[in-house]
């Protein structure tokens, strides 16, 4: 179930946000979206979800996904998730397949919803209230909704971000995992780039708006383009089988910040 997109564009305003993305995600293959702050990474994943309006074509196995259509097919978990919602862990994983609580579930669909919440080493928490758990606990919750979900097409929106080192590695093993098994296409943006080719088959790299590059983590992740991409000098290297980038220093001549994002 190979995911295609061509002439992906959106505008905010004037703005140019992404302009003719295109782009191919292999079936049991985890791609994973990098670039700096503000070069599209959510606001692509957000147009390939039909969340935002874009000119374009998505298309899995060569059909096109209606925007309206795409939630069947298509599983999205945002980077920022609200803390005030009084489900219960298991409840909101089984919203990832039911259209409301209303009526009692099946017994199995609860015994797989459970089973999904272990994964991911919430078993214990699973009748506490999202609003009652940390930060990172919900995170992992709503992951778990969105695998729960059996979606043909993954995109997760730095899914890591609230974790601590061991959890992060977790996650990311078990979207490659479900990818594998399944043979679910997956793509998901981060910003820590070692995890990124350590993780993924695949790296689609933004800058601007627009394609970088794309291809296997060694042919993207070298020297010249964290230099040019992200404005850092840095070593680029293989260690215990995989490759490691560690930022050495802003690279010189380049603008100290840049406050926009998305």
């Amino acid at each position: 179930m190979t995911l295609e997109i061509s002439g992906i564009s959106v505008r905010y305003g004037r703005a140019i946000a992404l302009a003719q993305i295109d782009a191919r995600f292999a079936p049991a293959e985890m791609t994973a979206l990098i670039g700096p702050n503000g070069s599209g990474k959510s606001t692509l994943l957000k147009a390939m979800a039909g969340l935002i309006a874009a000119t374009g074509d998505v298309r899995l196995d060569g059909q096109a996904l209606a925007s309206g259509s795409r939630r069947r097919t298509v599983a999205y978990m945002a980077q920022e998730i609200g803390a005030t919602s009084t489900l219960t862990l298991l409840e909101a994983v089984l919203l990832g397949r039911l259209s409301s609580l209303g009526v009692r579930p099946p017994s199995h669909l609860v015994d797989e919803a459970a089973a999904m919440l272990a994964r991911f080493g919430l078993a214990a928490l699973s009748r506490r209230r999202l609003d009652e758990v940390s930060g990172g606990q919900r995170q992992l919750a709503y992951l778990a909704q969105a695998l729960f979900r059996q979606p043909r097409a993954l995109l997760l929106d730095e899914p890591t971000a609230a974790l601590d080192l061991r959890h992060q590695l977790i996650v990311l093993e078990a979207v490659s995992r479900y990818a594998a098994e399944s043979g679910t296409v997956a793509v998901v943006a981060m910003h820590d780039l070692s995890l990124a080719a350590g993780t993924a088959r695949q790296i689609l790299c933004l800058t601007e708006g627009a394609v970088d590059a794309l291809g296997p983590p060694a042919a993207v992740l070298t020297a010249e383009r964290l230099r040019r991409v992200w404005g850092v000098e840095a070593a680029v290297f293989e260690a215990a089988g995989r490759l490691q980038v560690t930022p050495l220093r802003p690279a010189a001549g380049r603008t100290p910040f840049n406050y926009s994002d998305n």
